[in-house]
């Protein structure tokens, strides 16, 4: 729970260096109970039906507006693909309070909808027409995925969706609104997938009316292909989309409302190192945007650890969304910890910019990277108030979790694929799945938040990662599009391990 100082090279400064580092591992010993108590449950499986692994809820998207945040995730987990229904956990009061339920109309298990699951669910807020937006791919009878939104008011009441794309080849959607009044595409909001179960090709779509109707689905200039991509908008109305592809973390845009898209260029190389124990994870992106428009882009890589042992959480920006900053480690703790790192969750103030942003981020861990068949799963956190240049000490925020309390899917037992933190009147909020011990034949794993924000005191000592060099080279690339294993990366642009 504690944090360590980053002190000076002296005799004294080490040996308080070597003081505080013992009463960091001390106060530790105490944090995954003292986090426990912290937690609070936002939502849970109600669903019945019976191809689903039930009690559990995974991969939420979080977005806030004001005092108002929307959580939106999967609910019953098919092994196969998506859940039973897509379900929402609202708060209009800033985190204290929370009101959940499932979205009407999309899937046979809930309101008569069409569909037999649904998966991958993003939200956001239309300023301008006043509508928050959940994006979800839907599945149909055959197991094939369509693009819908579904939109609300409130956050509470929502309607039936609107079928963004039926082609039902799609994976890995998200989506964006531009909410800059001073843009020249305010209101615009832009859904980005890709055909995972057909070409790989990325698409797009942009919606001028909050939502109602979406335009026809474009691609980049270069017909480009990728996995988990993450529009966010700058002030001036370009549209910039981080993405992994192009043999690594890329990203693509757009300056004129979405009527066009540029070719990728790259962000980074990706070096990873696969998780022990079966868990289902991957270096998908994460990404958010200040309020001046600089883009922030996380994801998990081992090019910081000998031998690329263990991942860390590393972090590129950029300000024109062509240009990406060198790769720095977020020190969520020592590069010689031993600590494995993944699925980020990351969130930036807009109400900060630049060198005083702030930034929350959450992730999951393995306190040893090498767990075999013993693995203990944990959720931590970090916090920068400077743009990213220092960070606090991990803490954590839930776990330790066995990995036989999670449901399996068709690539590993899941949490989630991508995570997001975000703001509200300045305080950060993660939506996280957690699990515990199944009982009665049942999983127990459902939607948590902590009942006090992820702010931490201003007094928290911070860690600069200015000294990290890459050191790690891994044998691991990402060999298809999509998270099925059916879309072959032409060997063209698989390149070498790194």
């Amino acid at each position: 729970m504690s944090t360590i100082s980053r002190l000076g090279g002296n005799r004294k400064h080490f040996s308080t260096y070597r003081f505080v580092l013992a009463l960091t591992v001390m106060i530790a010993i105490t944090a995954p109970a003292y986090a426990q108590k912290s937690l609070l449950k936002i939502s849970g499986d109600q669903f019945q039906n019976p191809d689903s692994q039930h009690r559990t809820e995974v991969e939420p998207d979080t977005f806030a507006w004001g005092s108002t945040i929307v959580s939106t995730f999967q609910v019953a987990r098919v092994f196969g693909g998506g859940g039973a229904d897509i379900g929402w956990a609202t708060s209009i009061n800033g985190g204290k309070n929370w009101t959940a339920g499932y979205l009407p109309g999309l899937t046979v298990n809930y309101k008569n909808g069409p569909y037999a699951a649904a998966s991958d669910p993003a939200v956001v807020y239309d300023a301008k027409h006043g509508q928050w937006l959940i994006l979800t791919l839907p599945i149909n009878n055959s197991g094939l995925p369509d693009v819908a939104v579904s939109r609300s008011t409130d956050g509470v009441h929502w309607g039936n969706p609107i079928i963004v794309d039926n082609s039902s080849v799609d994976d890995k959607s998200w989506i964006t609104c531009d909410n800059t009044p001073s843009s020249p595409f305010y209101g615009n909001c832009y859904a980005e997938w890709d055909q995972g179960f057909s070409t790989g090709l990325i698409e797009m779509s942009t919606s001028m009316d909050g939502g109602l109707t979406w335009g026809p689905s474009l691609r980049t200039a270069d017909q480009a292909g990728g996995i988990g991509g993450q529009p966010v908008v700058q002030t001036n109305g370009n549209v910039v989309v981080p993405i992994e592809g192009g043999n690594g973390i890329s990203s693509f845009s757009s300056s004129n409302g979405g009527a066009s898209w540029s070719r990728l260029v790259p962000v980074a190389t990706i070096d990873f190192w696969p998780e022990d124990g079966g868990l289902r994870s991957g270096p998908l992106p994460s990404a958010k945007i200040d309020g001046a428009g600089k883009v922030y882009v996380v994801w998990s890589d081992c090019r910081f650890r000998s031998g690329c042992v263990g991942n860390d959480i590393v972090l590129s920006t950029s300000t024109d969304g062509t240009s990406w900053s060198s790769v720095t480690r977020i020190p969520i703790d020592p590069v010689s910890s031993g600590v494995d790192h993944f699925l980020p969750g990351l969130g930036v103030d807009r109400a900060t910019s630049g060198s005083t942003a702030h930034i929350a981020l959450t992730y999951y861990y393995y306190p040893v990277t090498r767990c075999g068949s013993s693995c203990q799963l944990e959720i931590g956190f970090t916090i920068s108030q400077d743009g990213g240049k220092t960070w606090t000490a991990g803490r954590n925020f839930a776990g330790p979790m066995d990995l036989s309390w999670l449901p399996d899917s068709q690539n590993g037992l899941m949490v989630g694929d991508y995570f997001a933190v975000d703001y509200s009147n300045g305080k950060p909020f993660g939506v996280v799945a957690v699990a515990h011990s199944p009982t009665g034949g049942l999983f127990d794993e459902a939607m948590y938040t902590r009942k006090v924000s992820l702010l931490v005191s201003p007094q928290e000592p911070t860690f600069s990662v200015r000294e990290d060099q890459p050191v790690g080279r891994s044998n691991w690339v990402r060999r298809f599009y999509d998270d099925e294993g059916k879309n072959p990366i032409p060997p063209s642009e698989q390149g070498d391990s790194r």
